[in-house]
This record gives structure tokens, sequence and C-alpha cells, in this order.
């Protein structure tokens, strides 16, 4: 069994993988994403936050 920080560290290294990935096959996409995401207002993306923190706890919450 491993503990917490374990559990945290390796979600951490996951993201980090996956986000790299993204950067290093689709650089072009992600710029242009960069770009709008920058052009969206503070309320948009604390939206845009609180919808990635729901899903990501309700991944968590049905897979562990």
């Amino acid at each position: 069994m491993r503990t917490a920080p374990q559990l945290i560290f390796c979600a951490l290294g996951l993201c980090l993988a996956l986000e790299g990935a993204l950067w290093a096959l689709f650089p072009d996409m992600m710029r242009r994403v960069m770009r709008e995401f920058a052009r969206k207002t503070p309320e948009t993306l604390r939206h845009y936050g609180l919808l990635g923190l729901v899903l990501g706890l309700l991944l968590v919450a049905l897979f562990r």
C-alpha cells in the first residue's frame, strides 16, 4: 500500500507526463489553446478551473 505523499507525487507525475505529451505532440495546437485562454475573462477561467477540479475529484472517487 502506498502512502499519501507517494500517491500525490505519482498523480503529479502523471499530470506532468500527460501535459508534456500534449506539448510534444501538438505544439501549434497548444499555442492556440494558450492564446485563447489568455483572452478569457478571469471569471471564465475560474469556471474552467472549478469544472476541472470537480471532474478530477469525481475521477479520483470513481477509480479509487
